[in-house]
């Protein structure tokens, strides 16, 4: 298969669809929002290891991770975009519930999704734009595209940040209203999400038949090495196991949903990227869901 036949292709995702999938995660941050004070993220600054720890390794050591995938993969060039995008992005907001799931630390989960999620401001575009520019075929995607760092923020900040105000805003001021909020929201979001995931592979299902082979076994290995690359660092660093299940599933656990809303806004939906970001988007899921039900077989120590 020619490297262009990839490289050219564009998915079939109308504007109204990007719209819902804006309003679908919005929706969700939110929701999580609404389970957070202020106090959280007070306790944390003076506990900072762990959540520093899971920043580090989201926007530290799984970009460099990935840069280090692709000079050994040497993958088209869009999809080693995709997958430094995918990197780029903050932990997914699923990550909460598995790491439930899993015996972790949920409010630690909670919080680095928070706080993540206000450094994708400034660490998404810069990600983007560092690793990007020091593989030469990505840069020259990064350079025939000219993505606006300032204009990638304000969309990060407008979809993910001021949901994150309002949702903690909200619990300050009407705790109960929150609390009735919280279940139904996060239902509702999470059935939207998935359906809009179905709809999108129904839409483009003979596309991604015909290159799953291409991008299918790099997002199996490049899960893998976010799960890996958590999981190490939270023992590095001696997390408890605890802290460490919330860190290794926050890492392991990214927001495709918005790599894909950053790819159709800024990259034409260029066709590896938007097929890393899909995949990555369904199997996530299915390894932080396997690895869930394995963990929580046995208590984590505090």
């Amino acid at each position: 298969m020619e490297a262009t036949a990839l490289d050219s292709i564009v998915l079939n995702f109308s504007a109204t669809s990007i719209t819902v999938l804006n309003a679908v995660l919005a929706v969700v941050m939110f929701s999580i929002a609404i389970d957070l004070t202020p106090s959280d993220f007070r306790r944390l600054l003076y506990t900072p290891r762990a959540l520093l720890t899971g920043l580090a390794s989201q926007f530290l050591l799984l970009p460099a991770l990935t840069f280090l995938l692709v000079l050994a993969t040497q993958p088209q060039p869009s999809i080693a975009l995709g997958l430094m995008l995918v990197a780029a992005c903050p932990g997914g907001n699923i990550s909460n519930f598995i790491t439930h799931r899993a015996g972790g630390n949920a409010a630690l989960s909670v919080s680095m999704t928070a706080f993540a999620t206000v450094g994708a401001i400034v660490m998404t575009p810069l990600n983007v734009a560092f690793w990007g520019g020091l593989y030469a075929p990505t840069r020259q995607i990064l350079q025939t595209t000219k993505i606006d760092p300032v204009s990638v923020a304000i969309t990060v900040g407008f979809m993910l940040v001021l949901p994150l105000i309002l949702g903690v805003t909200l619990k300050a001021v009407k705790p109960a209203l929150a609390a009735r909020l919280r279940g139904p929201l996060q239902t509702l979001s999470m059935v939207i999400f998935l359906a809009f995931i179905v709809l999108a592979l129904a839409n483009n299902w003979d596309l991604f038949k015909r290159f799953a082979s291409s991008v299918a076994m790099l997002v199996v290995l490049h899960n893998a090495l976010a799960l890996t690359g958590g999981y190490g660092l939270a023992t590095l660093t001696r997390l408890s196991p605890y802290d460490r299940r919330a860190v290794t599933i926050e890492t392991g656990i990214q927001n495709s949903g918005l790599g894909l809303i950053l790819i159709f806004a800024f990259f034409d939906g260029l066709g590896g990227m938007a097929l890393v970001a899909g995949f990555w988007g369904v199997w996530h899921a299915v390894t932080g869901l396997g690895l869930a039900a394995i963990m929580n077989r046995t208590k984590a120590p505090r």
